[in-house]
């Protein structure tokens, strides 16, 4: 009776949940058909039921403004108007039915741009938005309550702690509280607890760090250290945690990093889930539901290129 009431209020609500997977749950990744570009150091993010990935490096074009949507029921790719402003090393995020493209390499990894770029898929048009007050490449974007979060990156002579805060609806930027460690190649997300700022790097070596800051109380907090440290690699909330997967190691010989971690608010613990199928670099991520996704990058550490897009459903235990 369970069954048959939950089924008839689906129907009454208009069909499936968006937010589920759209194939049957799998407890390993497992590919999905391939970008149109090979590209390593991208941005993406999901609208809806599409993923977005902006910028990165093309071989042998270097840096791009190319622009690709993956449609998730249909699994399809989709070349899409390109970026006002080519980059590579964006910070990215999606807030409401916007795009947002924040900083990066304008030139290999010389020029660094304080332009904050916006797609609205309705129009397929891109509108260049109130620069931000500092120039930064390899930082990290999230958006929390119709506030962007810009925090992290270097502008070519160091790593940096600075947040700053775009308000949409008054397009206007403001500085908030630094963060406790410099850091750039980091990764953020938003949940309902605020935004989490994981691992990254800093003097050459790749960090566990992790801070989140509490827009209410305006004040950051250490968190338990990532398992892996990790610098160059993507992140996602899955039912308000976040999660941690790719990477590069920086050391001698070091690889591209398969482990993939998730953090339990509750417990206060990062668990272990399974390693990615082809470990990249410089890639992009997005969820939806238990789904997550690992897209584009480098398979090995350095110059490396990759079209491939995989999948992993977070086992459902965990998120109880």
């Amino acid at each position: 009776m369970i069954a048959i009431a939950a089924a008839l209020l689906t129907l009454l609500l208009g069909g499936a949940d968006p937010a589920a997977p759209t194939a049957s749950a799998t407890t390993a990744w497992r590919p999905l058909p391939h970008a149109e570009l090979e590209r390593t150091e991208v941005g993406a993010a999901r609208i809806g039921g599409s993923i977005y990935v902006v910028g990165g490096f093309l071989e042998p074009a270097g840096t791009t403004d190319a622009v690709e949507r993956y449609e998730i029921e249909r699994r399809r790719w989709q070349r899409l108007p390109s970026m006002p402003i080519a980059v590579n090393h964006p910070a990215v995020a999606a807030l409401g039915r916007f795009l947002y493209v924040y900083g990066g390499y304008t030139d290999s990894f010389e020029g660094i741009t304080d332009a904050l770029q916006r797609y609205d898929p309705r129009t397929r048009a891109w509108t260049l938005l109130p620069a931000a007050p500092t120039v930064r490449a390899a930082a990290a974007l999230a958006a929390w309550r119709g506030m962007l979060y810009a925090v992290g990156g270097t502008d070519d002579d160091r790593e940096l702690s600075t947040l700053e805060i775009y308000d949409v609806a008054r397009r206007s930027w403001r500085r908030g509280p630094s963060m406790r460690t410099p850091r750039e190649h980091l990764a953020a997300i938003a949940t309902a607890d605020g935004v989490y700022v994981l691992g990254g790097r800093a003097g050459g070596a790749n960090l566990a760090t992790v801070e989140r800051f509490q827009p209410g109380r305006g004040s950051w907090t250490r968190l338990p250290r990532l398992r892996q440290a990790r610098s160059g690699f993507a992140a996602v909330a899955v039912a308000g945690r976040p999660v941690a997967f790719g990477g590069e190691e920086l050391t001698p010989g070091g690889r591209t990093i398969e482990p993939v971690e998730l953090f339990d608010p509750a417990d206060r613990r990062w668990r272990p889930l399974p390693g990615m199928r082809t470990p990249r670099h410089g890639l992009g991520g997005a969820a939806q539901g238990r789904r997550i996704y690992a897209i584009e990058g480098g398979p090995r550490p350095g110059f490396a290129f990759s079209d491939a897009i995989e999948y992993l459903d977070v086992p459902a235990r965990l998120l109880r």
